[in-house]
This record gives structure tokens, C-alpha cells and sequence, in this order.
């Protein structure tokens, strides 16, 4: 099982992630994509459905027309982990890719 971060570690890790905003709450980051269209948007959700599979750790995401918000956090160790900030960086990876190609 993942070890959730200490709160010392969360506000590093965090720090590396801009775009995403910390929801102290649930202690979970949220980001909004913002795609051309829902073409764009369902591709971008199919992408990361893979990349989560193949880290067998998945997103509580939403899709409305072209954006897609998703909500990170580690339900069976309370908090955010080391996987969390790695599905948040290959998120932003794939939108990057895919919106400099337009």
C-alpha cells in the first residue's frame, strides 16, 4: 500500500504540481483540463484511463463538452501519495502534448 505523504511532504510534492489546487479536505489536488472540444476531452480521458490502469491507481474525474476536472487523492491511505503525483504528472503531460498539437 502507498504511504501517505506527511504534511511536510505533500506541500513539496505539491509544489512541483502548479496548475493543481489542494483540497485540504478530502487532502486530494484538483485540476480542470480545458480541451478545443469533446473530442479532445474524451481522448485526453482515455489516455489517462490507461496510464491509471497501468498504475492501478484511478482518477474521480468528471467530463462536461470540453473539460474534464479530476480529483487525485489515495483512498486506502487517507491522503495524497507518491501516486498521486505521479497520475497528476502524466496528466499534465498528455494534455500538454495534446493541446500544442492543436
Amino acid at each position: 500500500m502507498a504511504q501517505r505523504f506527511t504534511a511536510d511532504e505533500s506541500a513539496t510534492q505539491r509544489a512541483t504540481l502548479p496548475q493543481w489546487q489542494h483540497d485540504p479536505v478530502r487532502d486530494a489536488i484538483t485540476r480542470r483540463f480545458v480541451f478545443a472540444d469533446f473530442v479532445q476531452a474524451f481522448g485526453f480521458m482515455t489516455q489517462l484511463a490507461l496510464a491509471a490502469e497501468r498504475l492501478n491507481h484511478h482518477p474521480e474525474w468528471s467530463n462536461v463538452y470540453n473539460r474534464v476536472d479530476v480529483l487525485l487523492t489515495t483512498h486506502d491511505a487517507g491522503g495524497l501519495t507518491a501516486l498521486d503525483i505521479e497520475l497528476a504528472t502524466l496528466a499534465d503531460a498528455i494534455h500538454q502534448r495534446m493541446t500544442a498539437a492543436g
